[in-house]
């Protein structure tokens, strides 16, 4: 009988020889790239979704994501790449990555819905030496005191988690993922990969798994250090966007070019970084971690004011955004109610095919409700349909259409769009990106 120093020993061996099967759980904008990271090293990689069209789709050799070709799928498949909705296939599996959503709920507090019930669906397939690694994004111990008791309670071998070398079991890691969508300047294995362990073995194998696909791998002393850096990097963001939000309405007020200014600022070539102001966040991650934080926080008696302000700040820009739309038209003897706006761009940034969190949904539904009738344009959705938070149920309108419409708001600065064809074709533009920077037009108002 294997000891379990042996293994840990092969699974070593497995990796280094690209024999470990590996399965990826949510074939989404995180675990898809992932996989085809890892298929690109030759390991044979499973990928297990719920959704049963994306499984098609992907055993078609074909992609849902746009920046993702269906010719890197094919490529994958030549190494053993394989979707699957049948979770009992994770009992074949050395190591099991998941990379499943963590929104908000309605009440802005953490839902781990997807997490808790992917988790009891691995369970009961758990084998001795197994990996476990969370990758979603979510609050300082979440992999300790949620994910190891469902492991431990709905597996029928009784196994537990193992701590060290000498204790056999199954191992859990955690390791957040550092997706940035559209992003192509930066390599994906050039990002170096943070990886927390529940003990010196999960650290070791985690680091060893990650160290085959990433040039770099950052140990640190356990998961709930590896959420919390997971969690401040994206703190960092949402808070300097906020400072940035909230100087960009004292400027309209003073009559300046926020722009300008920190075009300005970022000339200085130490202690300054450039954040840019927007219509609000949008994505899986900036938008949603403050509040994973504060929520957690409060179970310490812990109130992170700083974080909520800016939480707060961004939340509050798609009704800033609405109402300078209300004041640009009112300025052009045009009401609000009864007429035809223009929303171009529904991604949540710029030239990608992702809606998560999108402040555009915001911004639509808050300008319907005051009576407007709102279509959008974006090359990268010809139709939207219902989400978890949206029922738009659209179709993307034809630019030609823009002298049609009493105001074309611009959200979504895609680089598809000739500003100076559509500042030239509307009666009127309300830019939330500084879009038509340069573009010197009476029939532009900036917010």
């Amino acid at each position: 009988m294997l000891t379990a120093l042996d293994r840990t020993n092969e699974i070593r061996h497995k990796l280094d020889t690209r024999e470990a099967r590996i399965g990826i759980i949510g074939m989404g904008y995180v675990g898809l790239p992932l996989a085809l990271l890892f298929s690109e090293e030759r390991f044979r990689i499973t990928g297990f979704d719920v959704d049963l069209r994306k499984v098609d789709t992907l055993n078609r050799g074909g992609s849902y994501i746009e920046r993702i070709p269906g010719t890197e799928i094919q490529l994958a498949q030549k190494s053993g790449f394989s979707a699957t909705a049948d979770y009992s296939q994770i009992a074949l599996m050395d190591v099991v990555i998941i990379c499943v959503p963590t929104p908000l709920s309605e009440y802005h507090e953490p839902d781990l819905s997807y997490v808790t019930g992917t988790v009891s669906s691995v369970a009961p397939y758990l084998q001795e030496g197994q990996l476990i690694i969370l990758e979603s994004t979510t609050y300082p111990g979440t992999t300790e005191e949620i994910v190891i008791p469902l492991l431990e309670q709905g597996n029928p071998a009784g196994l537990r988690v193992a701590r060290d070398a000498r204790s056999k079991g199954f191992y859990v890691a955690f390791s957040p993922e550092r997706e940035d969508p559209g992003n192509d300047s930066v390599a994906r294995r050039d990002i170096p990969k943070v990886v927390g362990g529940c003990g010196p073995v999960a650290l070791d194998l985690t680091s060893a798994l990650y160290a085959t696909i990433f040039d770099r791998t950052v140990p640190v002393s356990s998961p709930a250090a590896a959420e919390m850096a997971k969690l401040l990097e994206n703190i960092y963001r949402c808070v300097n966007i906020a400072l940035v939000n909230e100087l960009k309405q004292l400027c309209m007020r003073m009559g300046i070019d926020l722009f300008e200014v920190i075009d300005a600022a970022k000339t200085k070539p130490f202690g300054f970084q450039a954040f840019y102001p927007g219509p609000g966040l949008g994505g899986h991650c900036i938008p949603i971690d403050p509040f994973y934080l504060s929520w957690k926080a409060k179970q310490f008696d812990f109130h992170t004011r700083f974080i909520e302000l800016a939480g707060q700040v961004n939340l509050e820009m798609p009704y800033f955004v609405v109402e300078n739309i209300i004041e640009a038209m009112s300025q052009h003897g045009k009401a609000l109610n009864g007429s035809r706006i223009l929303v171009l761009g529904v991604a949540y940034k710029r030239d990608i095919d992702d809606l998560r969190e999108s402040p555009s949904l915001t911004i639509i539904e808050l300008l319907q409700k005051r009576g407007a009738q709102v279509e959008y344009n974006d090359p990268y959705f010809p139709s939207v349909g219902q989400g978890r938070k949206y029922a738009l149920n659209m179709n993307s309108t034809p630019l030609d259409k823009i002298p049609e419409f009493d105001c074309v708001v611009i959200v979504t600065d895609h680089s598809q769009y000739d500003y100076v064809s559509i500042v030239d074709k509307a009666k009127l533009v309300v830019d939330t990106r500084n879009a038509t920077k340069g573009i010197d037009a009476p029939n532009v108002v900036k917010c």
